[in-house]
């Protein structure tokens, strides 16, 4: 496979991206920031600027929000929705995993293995 695309098959753990929105004036960076100095997370981005439409309580809404975009492991996912739980400002947080069935091979190891990943590739320089 070239340092282009890979799969994400085999024997490593496979990379995920999970969603979860919160509200416009919460604070989503500090929340990215937590889920990534606690290694669950290899990168989060936030994306301001969402409305959500929704039925809560027998009523549509429609709110502003920030969307997170979390991108992890397989392995990370238990705890990684413990801590959305935990941080979350809503009653039910929307927490949604998604497969990652392809990217760049450098980037799938990157959210595998981290930081470690990336002094390995400074030592073969």
């Amino acid at each position: 496979m070239s340092d282009e695309f890979a799969e994400n098959l085999g024997g490593e753990p496979a990379a995920v991206v999970a969603l979860t929105t919160v509200g416009a004036d919460f604070d989503a960076i500090g929340m990215a920031r937590t889920l990534v100095e606690r290694g669950l997370a290899s990168c989060v981005n936030v994306l301001p600027g969402a409305t959500s439409v929704y039925r809560w309580e027998g009523k549509i809404n429609a709110d502003p929000e920030q969307q997170l975009i979390i991108k992890t492991t397989a392995g990370r996912v238990a705890s990684l929705s413990a801590a959305i739980h935990e941080l979350h400002p809503y009653d039910i947080p929307e927490f949604i995993v998604l497969p990652v069935v392809g990217g760049s091979e450098k980037y799938l190891n990157y959210l595998r293995q981290g930081e470690d990943y990336l002094k390995s590739l400074k030592e073969l320089e």
